[in-house]
């Protein structure tokens, strides 16, 4: 395969779980706006943060009120990372590699592009951001499951679910880390309304919220939860799932091609230290110090895929 193609696969399902990630992170700054309107200010600050897009954001002249953020994260052209520009950047990347992708995939993608130009061509009103952002989710479940359920399990498939994981495992790893004094909370406040709000925060943004009521109840203990979130072998979201797919797809790409690359031995490494963690490790290094290693370290294996594949070629 060209290197250009593999770029183009892998960048076109980075931008398409980028959407889903923004569209979630929208929802969960919405929904404890409502709950916490004296605090509504520093949560849609820390909803622009955990979108690494803070200096963007002032630059734009933005306030930090639901409006303005959710006119940024969603449909403003000169925000790269606004669902409407990362849309637009998939279906490109989905046009470049035509050829690579099934009929329903390529339909899926280009109807997605077309709904959602649609709906994000004027500010969404407040009433209106629920269905909205419940259709942002919806259209890229409908990518997910005709990719799924259409795609040969060679080349193609693996560049596009190695972008998938990469991007998911660093936005729920910037999630953990813009709320990590979440997980360490001032002993006044276990067990509060604040408390149970902000745990609800953390798992509605990572996608995790019913998963973790149904294995553990109404346990919101911080080690649990920060567990579940970077250790858990069964969510699909965890930091530990993602590296252990990035590093199948990976395996399966240097088996195919009969070379073993730099990019594999980096990511075995890394989910070899993963899987020899525990928790109470984590929390006595810093869960910060943490979470900031592996975001540089998912970045570098981004890097490495880049260059093993030769994607600018």
């Amino acid at each position: 395969m060209l290197g250009k193609t593999a770029g183009g696969l892998f960048w076109m399902y980075r931008y398409l779980e980028r959407a889903e990630n923004t569209a979630r992170l929208a929802d969960a700054g919405f929904r404890i706006a409502l709950t916490r309107s004296d605090h509504a200010e520093d949560e849609w600050s820390s909803i622009i943060d955990t979108a690494w897009a803070r200096p963007a954001f002032l630059e734009s002249g933005g306030k930090f009120d639901g409006p303005s953020v959710i006119n940024f994260l969603l449909r403003d052209p000169a925000n790269p990372s606004s669902v409407i520009s990362v849309t637009e950047a998939a279906r490109n990347n989905a046009r470049l590699v035509r050829t690579a992708l099934t009929r329903e995939v390529w339909e899926a993608v280009n109807e997605t592009w077309i709904t959602l130009k649609s709906a994000l061509a004027r500010p969404v009103r407040e009433t209106d951001l629920p269905d909205v952002l419940a259709l942002i989710r919806k259209q890229s479940a409908l990518v997910r499951g005709a990719t799924v359920g259409t795609m040969l399990r060679n080349d193609i498939y693996n560049f596009a679910r190695i972008g998938t994981f990469i991007e998911r495992a660093d936005n729920i790893a910037r999630i953990l880390d813009v709320k990590y004094y979440v997980l360490l909370p001032s002993v006044h406040l276990v067990g509060s309304m604040l408390d149970n709000v902000q745990w609800e925060t953390i798992l509605r943004a990572a996608s995790a919220e019913r998963s973790f009521r149904w294995l553990y109840g109404g346990e919101t203990r911080p080690l649990t939860i920060a567990n579940f979130l970077i250790l858990d072998r069964r969510m699909p979201r965890s930091l530990l799932y993602c590296v252990r797919k990035i590093a199948g797809n990976l395996g399966y790409l240097c088996s195919d091609y009969g070379v073993r690359r730099p990019s594999l031995d980096f990511v075995l490494g890394l989910r070899d230290e993963l899987e020899e963690l525990t928790i109470d490790h984590i929390m006595e290094r810093g869960l910060h110090e943490f979470l900031t290693n592996f975001i540089n370290c998912n970045n570098q294996l981004a890097g490495h895929v880049e260059q093993d594949f030769r994607f600018n070629s």
